[in-house]
């Protein structure tokens, strides 16, 4: 198989590989981004962003994401539409491997980001993309004057809930708690719209349907008692799982799977840098994403230099 080498490679293309691909072009590294499924990441299915700074009245997340992408290609970025399906970090330069190629790298950025946790109950499986979905954004036309039901309570839930009703004729926000952790002024935003319903303190056991959904069964996490709803979706939004299977073994990961990093974005192989989601436990966000995006492509550059002999003493 063909195989091309790069100075940088950059896996995955949401906000930090995206800001990645900016700071490394700029720097003169000519890096290669690997798309992945899509381009984007979450935040391309995001409806509505509203706290990354620059974009007072918020901005789609697809078209941010297209500026980001416009934005790295006008400095010569090359973005590649493919999947990366294998890695081998034992020796430099490191191996990438996608379905149509192979490539070599010098300094590699993971930036692979997080896919939604699911439920893990009886009729999941079985009815997801036929009334379970984890994209408003993607599937919420087809909800049109129908009732659909939104699990979780954070901003992702909230904010999904939301632009459903865009649609939807009612919107069920079912929580384990008896209080959102969403930010405040989406809470309020949740409380005055006349289509969204609260159920609380209630956990999903079961998803019913035939060829399609028609409700869920929840158990209320306080008196033990089951009751079944009645809705045509189900939209999940409770958490994260890290994109690290490609990882294991050859990066440290902790105990929930993602990247184990130091304030440089350096993982456990010198040369291996992780941006975004993928590394952040904290704080999720595309603010977050942007700033660590150019931390790890900074010290790609940095790593680059040393092997050449250019300089850069270390830091301390």
């Amino acid at each position: 198989m063909e195989e091309d080498t790069y100075e940088v490679i950059i896996i995955g293309s949401g906000p930090a590989g995206l800001s990645a691909a900016i700071y490394a072009s700029r720097a003169g590294l000519s890096p290669l981004l690997l798309t992945g499924r899509a381009i984007g990441g979450r935040a391309a299915t995001t409806d509505r962003i509203e706290n990354y700074p620059g974009f007072p009245e918020g901005i789609a997340g697809p078209e941010l994401t297209r500026l980001m992408q416009e934005q790295a290609e006008r400095f010569v970025a090359q973005v590649v539409f493919d999947e990366v399906t294998a890695v081998d970090f034992s020796a430099h330069p490191f191996k990438v491997k996608t379905y149509g190629k192979e490539y070599a790298a010098k300094a590699l950025i993971v930036a692979t980001g997080v896919s939604p946790r699911r439920l893990g109950v009886p009729g999941e499986e079985e009815f997801i993309g036929r009334g379970i979905s984890f994209c408003a954004t993607c599937d919420g036309p087809f909800y049109k004057d129908k009732s659909v039901v939104v699990v979780g309570g954070g901003n992702s839930a909230v904010e999904e809930a939301l632009f459903l009703t865009r649609f939807a004729s009612k919107v069920y926000i079912v929580h384990r708690r008896d209080r959102l952790r969403a930010d405040r002024i989406l809470q309020a935003r949740a409380e005055s719209n006349e289509r969204i319903k609260f159920v609380w303190n209630s956990v999903v056991t079961e998803i019913l349907g035939d060829a399609k959904v028609i409700g869920v069964r929840l158990k209320d996490v306080k008196t033990g008692k089951e009751s079944v709803l009645e809705a045509d979706g189900v939209f999940v939004y409770i958490g994260s799982v890290p994109n690290t299977q490609l990882f294991a073994g050859q990066l440290e990961l902790d105990e929930q799977g993602y990247i184990v990093t130091d304030e440089r974005q350096r993982t456990s192989v010198r040369g291996v840098f992780a941006a975004g989601d993928v590394q952040e436990r904290v704080l999720q966000q595309v603010a977050t994403a942007v700033g660590s995006g150019a931390k790890a492509a900074m010290e790609a550059e940095r790593f680059i230099a040393e092997l050449e002999g250019r300089g850069y003493p270390e830091r301390t």
